[in-house]
């Protein structure tokens, strides 16, 4: 069941059209990501979700109704382009924050306090956040971005400026809010954190949306004829007229070979030729990667 989704949305700013009849559908309780080059129009497609702008034509709803203003509560953003005020202690600054999302004071130093711990924040509430990493405060920023519990939660970049500690900190934690009901969409140039994290995308380029669906179906869509075939032991395996070799890995227990064959038809010969050249313990489609996916099709769009 869709929970946000977005029909034939139009903006354009004086002589450029950074949305064009973009239309998409974000499940409920999924992970969504929004992919595409710089200037592809991802971020003006989420500050019309949060209402910072309105498309010029289409629609936006959320959870089977129109979005409107009131729907701003049940929505959690945090943008790209971070901001705290850096003369502001942490903690002061984060019980205000959430004091604007509805939340007591009381509750929100209660919850807060919570956060910070668990994140390993907590030594810094007194401190001003001029005095904080970036990495730091980026960690308060996703704090006071989903403690109001948001039905909906919008990522631009999350993972920038982290180092692979903190980024699988916050990976973990995007994934149990997943996991606990929300509905999260981010934004990203990290093909890795989409292959492990999302359940579905769109690639936005030049304004219009030209890939949607299941990150797995996608990946098995583009497989393209593509095989990975693992020997036990070593095996010297090279091009023919059924295939083409496409890399070889050799270690002391194994050889894993990638290749395309020429035609559909041809596996099986594909198969009893493997079969010749040594003992095969398995034989599977090689999926492409997403970071793969994402540059044949942004190529291609260029070209038509």
């Amino acid at each position: 069941m869709s929970f946000l989704t977005a029909d034939k949305v139009v903006k354009e700013f004086r002589n450029h059209r950074a949305l064009d009849n973009l239309s998409m559908s974000v499940p409920k309780q999924s992970i969504y990501g929004l992919l595409g080059p710089n200037g592809a129009g991802k971020t003006t497609l989420l500050r019309i979700i949060n209402q910072i702008t309105a498309p010029d034509s289409g629609t936006v709803s959320l959870d089977g109704h129109r979005l409107t203003r009131n729907d701003l509560l049940s929505i959690g953003y945090l943008p790209e382009e971070r901001g705290l005020y850096k003369k502001m202690k942490v903690g002061e600054q984060a019980v205000y924050l959430a004091q604007l999302k509805g939340l007591s004071k009381q509750d929100a130093i209660k919850k807060l306090k919570s956060w910070f711990t668990r994140l390993e924040i907590i030594g810094w509430w007194d401190k001003k956040v001029e005095e904080l990493s970036k990495g730091m405060q980026q960690k308060i920023q996703f704090v006071t971005t989903v403690l109001h519990e948001p039905k909906l939660l919008i990522f631009d970049e999350p993972f920038s400026g982290f180092d692979p500690i903190n980024a699988r900190i916050l990976k973990n934690e995007i994934l149990d809010l997943r996991n606990k009901g929300a509905t999260i969409i981010f934004s990203t140039h990290n093909m890795e954190s989409v292959e492990e994290m999302c359940d579905h995308i769109t690639l936005i380029d030049r304004s219009k949306g030209i890939l949607e669906g299941s990150v797995e179906k996608i990946r098995e869509k583009w497989a393209a004829n593509e095989y990975k075939v693992v020997f036990r032991g070593q095996a010297d395996i090279e091009s023919n007229g059924h295939y083409e070799v496409l890399g070889t890995e050799k270690d002391k227990a194994k050889t894993s070979v990638r290749l395309k064959t020429y035609r559909e038809h041809d596996i099986n010969s594909v198969i009893r030729d493997m079969t010749d050249k040594g003992t095969v313990l398995s034989f599977n489609p090689a999926l492409p990667s997403m970071n793969e996916i994402f540059i044949r099709i942004v190529e291609a769009n260029k070209n038509n």
